[in-house]
């Protein structure tokens, strides 16, 4: 199975990097018109469906280990609630994905990865907050507040941010420290007032008033995209990839963000609330501007494409059976339906 190749090629368990013999058999495919076609073949049989389940499945035990049910017992209950929930994972897994593609294995990336997930979840407990998005729903379950009462819903996201950061410096293992702290930096900048955070206030700030695309553009590439650039960065970074392919993946993270931003704005206005496990038709409720409002339903499906060949586009200087999850990832986050 493609999976399994992809798998062997970009792990080597115990070392933290490929094997000189695997390394020289993934080289092997594009020697040669003949190699070039079997290594896209490979790529393009790929399975990204089994792949994601398998990261999604040892991401969610190393986040079950990371918040053990401890006291004080409701605290930790509330964090394991958002965050052993049921989601696609995609931050996490983008994080893993992005250390193999430059050699480095998933036990040296899982830190990064369970430290995305904790700053992505702790973004939805807050922006389901009445004072917030005021949401019900997430992940086809009562949000947080609704649970355990909007006081420890602000508490419980104020614990997963800082235990994100924890979880980097003391979790990460077999990386230079220099790398565990560029790591650190990268998240700190992705949630603060040049990130996630001044993506979410100019998204509060612009509900009813009349944004032009700059706007619009300026709220998704930061309180969306920007997490996912860091956590796509964070995984070449701690995988020890070099300044060159930080960026090209971080330009990849940055067209899938945008991407994922057009497709929910797509899906909230084309699909149910039963569909896509939290309320539908909520943005136009409220007054905000989304891609399909601006620019029509039309224009932002031909967005949404073009911000798929523009993705895999950066992913064109890897090795194209190592580069096959994240050109899948692309696709599936284009193609997905909740």
């Amino acid at each position: 199975m493609a999976y399994v190749t992809a798998r062997l090629l970009a792990r080597a368990p115990g070392s933290g990097r490929v094997p000189a013999a695997l390394r020289s058999a993934s080289t092997r495919l594009h020697d040669g018109p003949i190699g070039q076609a079997e290594a896209a073949a490979a790529a393009d049989r790929f399975d990204l469906k089994a792949y994601m389940a398998d990261k999604a499945r040892r991401i969610d035990a190393a986040l079950d280990r990371a918040v053990p049910l401890r006291y004080p017992e409701r605290l930790h209950e509330s964090m394991r609630y958002s965050l052993l929930s049921a989601g696609k994972r995609i931050r996490p897994i983008l994080a893993l994905a992005s250390c193999e593609l430059v050699g480095g294995d998933e036990a040296t990336a899982m830190p990064v990865a369970c430290a995305v997930e904790m700053l992505h979840v702790m973004s939805l407990i807050h922006d389901d907050l009445p004072c917030m998005d005021n949401d019900d729903l997430r992940r086809g379950r009562p949000s947080n507040h609704r649970v355990f009462g909007e006081g420890t819903a602000v508490i419980t996201g104020d614990a997963l941010i800082a235990l994100a950061f924890e979880h980097v410096a003391a979790a990460t293992a077999s990386v230079p420290a220099d790398r565990v702290l560029r790591a650190v930096a990268e998240y700190g900048s992705a949630m603060g007032p040049e990130g996630l955070v001044a993506g979410q206030f100019v998204d509060i700030d612009s509900e009813g008033k009349a944004v032009g695309v700059g706007v619009l553009e300026y709220i998704h590439l930061h309180k969306t995209a920007r997490l996912l650039e860091a956590a796509a960065a964070c995984g070449v970074i701690v995988g020890g990839g070099g300044d060159a392919e930080v960026e090209s993946v971080r330009r990849y993270a940055r067209c899938v963000g945008q991407l994922f931003q057009v497709v929910d704005d797509i899906l909230d206005v084309t699909k149910t609330t039963e569909e896509l496990g939290k309320t539908a038709g909520k943005d136009v409720a409220s007054g905000k501007t989304t891609y399909p409002k601006l620019m029509g339903l039309e224009k932002a499906q031909e967005l949404a494409q073009t911000l798929v060949v523009k993705a895999e586009a950066e992913l064109h200087g890897f090795d194209r059976v190592k580069a096959a999850p994240l050109r899948h990832l692309a696709r599936y986050i284009a193609d997905r339906q909740n």
